[in-house]
């Protein structure tokens, strides 16, 4: 199996599109046509975990956090991005980090987050805008179902928790093919007239590519009439955050206890305690300052997330409880997730999971 391969499965659910324009996901080191002889899974792509990849056999190390964000002048060795880099060239390790495109999806870092929390009913706290795209495309009526499976099968369509969903319209199309066409219905140099379906199905601007190919592999037409137009609407399944609720509602301390539980923390910092139950919760995994005020418009009781400041906290404004339980632990089971995702589509391909703790924070207690 080629390092290729992994690549896309995991841009197939969570696609570089997707990523903040800060961020710098994709493949850092390596060449994506290497044979890969193991992946390991980690949150940061440190030296050690990269000696830990060479140690245990993998050549691929799939990180959440990039271990490039900006550009490098030199690399001497001078810091820990520097000293990773060169190992993992020295010894032929490629790097792949899956960053802010796996927070901006409802099943990643955040999907995780609200599964050891047992939330439902669960939603984007902060959609993304221009997501979202309308195909239009204009079809032989006899030929409609197979040009629409296409569209389908490619992942046009989906509209929250509704698949397949499509608008056409008959009207009549025409044209003339020119010198050297060979046109599916009608005579070269004749103008033809024929009843057609018109189709519209949206889906994920990610996707264009692959819908294209679909319809024009699809379609029985030379050459394939089609529109394709941004919309505002907003994809329910992707964006910053997570909001979902809790079965039943919890007293304030019993749901604090039940998140050191669940994330295996020895503290919490929080605001106030507002004295009412925990039914509506909102996460954002890493540093999720810059949602507190969706989680807000979202009357969430609570907001879980990670490395707020002193400042920060007073945004909360005695409306809900903001609980900062680190950056790091909030993002801990994306291993596990990333893992789950290789293993289930390679059940026979060695994925393992880093046995290293790399977070740089510690506590005194």
């Amino acid at each position: 199996m080629k390092i290729a391969e992994i690549i896309a499965l995991l841009e197939s659910i969570a696609p570089p599109s997707l990523q903040e324009s800060y961020d710098n996901a994709g493949l850092l080191t390596g060449d994506p046509g290497w044979k890969c002889t193991g992946a390991l899974c980690t949150l940061d792509a440190t030296e050690e975990v990269v000696k830990e990849a060479i140690q245990r056999g993998c050549n691929l190390v799939v990180a959440h956090h990039p271990i490039i964000f900006g550009g490098l002048k030199k690399i001497t060795g001078r810091n820990y991005v520097e000293k990773t880099i060169i190992t993992a060239i020295k010894n032929d390790i490629a790097i792949y980090a899956i960053h802010t495109n796996l927070d901006n999806v409802i099943t990643g870092v955040n999907g995780m987050m609200a599964d050891k929390l047992g939330l439902v009913n669960r939603k984007i706290l902060s959609p993304k805008e221009a997501t979202l795209r309308k195909l239009y495309t204009f079809v032989p009526v006899d030929q409609v179902e197979q040009v629409r499976a296409a569209l389908f099968e490619a992942g046009g369509g989906d509209i929250g928790n509704y698949d397949e969903c499509s608008f056409g319209v008959e009207g009549t199309g025409t044209f003339k093919g020119g010198e050297g066409t060979n046109p599916f219905v009608g005579q070269p140099g004749e103008r033809h007239y024929e009843k057609e379906l018109k189709i519209e199905v949206i889906f994920p601007a990610y996707l264009q590519t692959a819908l294209v190919r679909a319809l024009r592999t699809a379609h029985p037409y030379e050459e394939v009439a089609y529109d394709i137009v941004n919309v505002t609407n907003t994809h329910p399944g992707i964006g910053s955050g997570l909001v979902g609720e809790l079965p039943q509602p919890v007293p304030e301390t019993a749901f604090l206890m039940q998140i050191k539980q669940a994330f295996g923390l020895t503290v919490i910092r929080h605001t106030a305690l507002l004295g009412r139950p925990v039914k509506k919760v909102a996460v954002s995994g890493g540093a999720g300052s810059f949602l507190v005020s969706k989680a807000l418009a979202a009357g969430a009781d609570i907001y879980i997330t990670g490395d707020m400041k002193y400042h920060e906290f007073f945004d909360a404004n005695g409306r809900l409880i903001i609980a900062d339980i680190g950056h790091f632990e909030s993002e801990q089971f994306t291993i596990d997730l990333l893992a789950g995702v290789l293993q289930e589509k390679f059940p026979t391909f060695a994925v393992l999971k880093t046995a290293l703790k790399t977070n740089p924070v510690h506590y005194f207690v």
